[in-house]
């Protein structure tokens, strides 16, 4: 569960974003509580390349935002 309230997006936006400007998908932290709207769930089933892949497009999203 990444934390992203740094970014100053709640979980449903910053994921939306994310997929739409990147191509690539989390699920919004908003989706297993309240409690948990600042955090995004990334799932790591996937080849390492793809996982350093989409690492590489989520740091560039969140530079973005600044």
């Amino acid at each position: 569960f990444p934390n992203i309230s740094s970014t100053g997006l709640d979980s449903d936006e910053f994921c939306k974003r994310l997929l739409y400007e990147k191509k690539v998908a989390c699920v919004p932290g908003s989706a297993f509580g309240d409690t948990v709207n600042h955090f995004i769930r990334c799932s790591y089933a996937a080849s390492l390349e793809d996982l350093k892949e989409a690492l590489s497009r989520i740091k560039s999203f969140v530079e973005s935002l600044k």
